[in-house]
């Protein structure tokens, strides 16, 4: 099934490759046929996983200077699934927005999807760094070429620098690791024990890398404006998926390679989550553009992630497994419907929307039951993962339990005042006749919707699994 995996999306760009560009309509068609392949792949690998923890589905990839090892467990799994959920809809909530290149930007978005699918699989640090790497050239494309405004191009520069620039440290730290043990395979790594300055030192170079990608605050800077400038599918693809690379790199090398390192810099890297929490969810208050909203709210969710994981416990990464897949369902979702809204009446200020539930019913229910997911309501699948995560703050300390909690009350006040300004009231005067969403565009929130709330009535199909890894592997 690993196989199928990253065959269909190959498949899928080869199939592209040989239609004639003016055939738009085929184009789509074929994009988002092989790309529900990959998805039913993913999920006959999870039917077919057995929940023991190992690295299962191994593969052995032979190339002139060596081998790399790929497997998925409990925690990759499901990175797997949400990948593949995202692509088909990436392309359906394109079918109309992009107007120009749709072959291009088709096989970008499948060249992201098989990128993906091997980070989230590779067993072996260099492998890692290149698939981490790869992701961002179709990315920058994607964004400086088919962007909606003109700070396109260096919306994606800022994302492009920023993201290489700090990843140059985790290449040193792995190079400085491979001379150190002579392998960069990962369960061999797992199985070595370093002396605590190397750990302190490799420590940083892959801290470095991956909070810039979560994004941490102070590297949160390229973010909202990469959000912004994005077309729907690009901040799909970068809420939903990009940013849960730093998550799970932090995952996969923080404690199984480092654990003294993880515990010495855990202090300084929770008061960096809670710094997070707080400052990114006063910082949405105060916004006045709907995607940078959610762009902003992003980075106080992903705060509590690592808050979550720097807990050390099995409940903490539970947790942040959970609430990155959330959140993966939940953001993209919200990007989606701010894309519906902006593609009808091309702005996307807050002030001059209001009484959008009038006009507009369907619209109005779905981001009803999305924002009040983002508030973390109970049933939704972000209800599960905040609550494992304060309970593992206030399990650590009082002083962090509290200020986490104050971040969620504020994640609260900002989605349901912003669903208040938008959908509540006497329609605006500024908007006009507005129509409600097509089929297409019903069903592709749905879906998202859907899951979410499934995801949040039945956890334990997500938790078992997740568990089942991170006792097996020590955490």
């Amino acid at each position: 099934m690993l196989e199928l995996v990253v065959l269909f999306p190959v498949m899928g760009i080869l199939n592209i490759l040989i239609i004639i560009r003016e055939n738009e309509k085929r184009l789509k068609k074929i994009a988002l046929e092989w790309s529900l392949l990959t998805l039913t792949a993913t999920f006959l690998l999870w039917a077919s996983f057995d929940a023991g923890g190992q690295f299962q589905a191994i593969k052995i990839f032979e190339w002139t200077s060596g081998s790399a090892l790929f497997g998925a467990d409990g925690i990759s799994l499901f990175f797997l699934i949400l990948t593949a959920l995202l692509t088909p809809l990436c392309v359906l909530i394109s079918w109309n927005s992009i107007k120009f290149l749709i072959k291009e930007f088709l096989l970008c978005l499948l060249i992201i999807e098989i990128l993906l699918m091997g980070v989230f699989t590779i067993l072996d640090l260099v492998g890692f760094y290149i698939l981490f790497e790869g992701v961002l050239i179709p990315m920058f494309l994607i964004i400086g070429i088919w962007g909606s405004r003109e700070e396109k191009v260096q919306a994606a520069y800022y994302f492009f620098f920023y993201t290489f620039v700090g990843s140059v440290f985790m290449l040193l730290a792995i190079f400085f690791l491979y001379d150190q043990v002579g392998t960069t395979d990962y369960q061999a790594l797992c199985c070595q024990q370093y002396e605590r300055e190397l750990q302190y030192f490799i420590f940083i170079g892959f801290f470095l890398s991956l909070a810039i990608k979560i994004p941490k605050i102070p590297f949160h800077i390229w973010l909202p404006q990469a959000h912004v400038e994005a077309p729907v599918a690009g901040s799909v693809i970068l809420a939903g998926i990009l940013l849960k690379l730093g998550g799970y790199g932090f995952i996969r090398f923080s404690w199984p390679l480092l654990p003294e390192a993880s515990e010495y810099f855990a202090p300084f890297i929770l008061i960096l989550s809670l710094l997070a929490i707080i400052y990114g969810s006063l910082t949405t208050c105060r916004q006045v553009d709907l995607k940078r909203i959610v762009a902003y709210s992003s980075v106080a969710h992903m705060g509590l992630v690592t808050l979550s994981l720097f807990s050390h416990t099995v409940q903490g990464l539970v947790a942040a497994v959970f609430l990155m897949l959330a959140h993966g369902l939940v953001s993209s979702a919200l990007f989606i419907g701010v894309t519906f809204l902006y593609e009808r009446h091309h702005t996307r200020l807050v002030r001059y929307y209001r009484g959008m539930v009038i006009t507009m019913p369907l619209f109005g229910t779905l981001m009803l039951a999305l924002v009040l997911a983002n508030a973390s309501i109970p049933l939704s699948c972000n209800f599960v993962g905040e609550f494992f995560s304060l309970l593992v703050a206030f399990e650590y300390s009082y002083v962090v339990g509290v200020l986490a909690s104050f971040g969620t009350v504020l994640s609260a006040g900002y989605s349901i005042y912003l669903y208040n300004r938008v959908c509540f009231g006497l329609p605006s005067k500024f908007i006009f006749y507005p129509r409600d969403l097509n089929r297409r565009e019903f069903f592709t929130l749905l879906t998202l919707v859907i899951l979410t709330y499934l995801m949040g009535i039945f956890p334990f199909l997500v938790i078992d699994v997740i568990k089942s890894s991170v006792i097996f592997q020590e955490w």
